[in-house]
């Protein structure tokens, strides 16, 4: 994540206090395994349609083969150490994209409705005129 600001450590800490809740235990973190079929499904026609249809772009797998490549740097780690580490990399991710744009930046709120929404009902019983005879 180069060339931005630094994050809040408050917000690195909030991050990690939740993470610690959701995963109590080092057998809670996803393993290598997990990451690696994460990246291959990345890859699939299916995910990658979807991108392409959301987004407009094909998706970028390379930050899952990222984090594959961070489990299997910690493979010779203690289980809890390999715990604390995975929690303070994904809080200063999640830190990062709280911090970040968000979909909801795009919109503006509206203050008042549209005008003409919704569209008025026909009235069914109006015989409406023939454009093509």
């Amino acid at each position: 994540m180069p060339n931005e600001e630094p994050l809040n450590p408050e917000t690195i800490k909030q991050e990690e206090e939740y993470l610690r809740k959701v995963h109590p235990t080092a057998e809670d973190i996803p393993g290598c395994m997990k990451l690696f079929d994460d990246f291959l499904l990345c890859n699939v026609i299916s995910s990658q349609a979807r991108s392409l249809y959301r987004y407009g772009e094909m998706a970028t797998c390379t930050p899952k083969l990222e984090e594959f490549k961070f489990c299997m740097s910690l493979k010779g780690m203690h289980p809890e150490e390999k715990r604390d580490v995975w929690i303070r990399r994904r809080a200063e991710w999640w830190a990062h994209r709280r911090a970040g744009k968000s979909s909801e930046d795009v919109w503006d709120v509206r203050t008042e409705p549209l005008e003409n929404f919704p569209p008025r009902r026909l009235d069914p019983n109006v015989q409406a005129p023939r454009t093509i005879e």
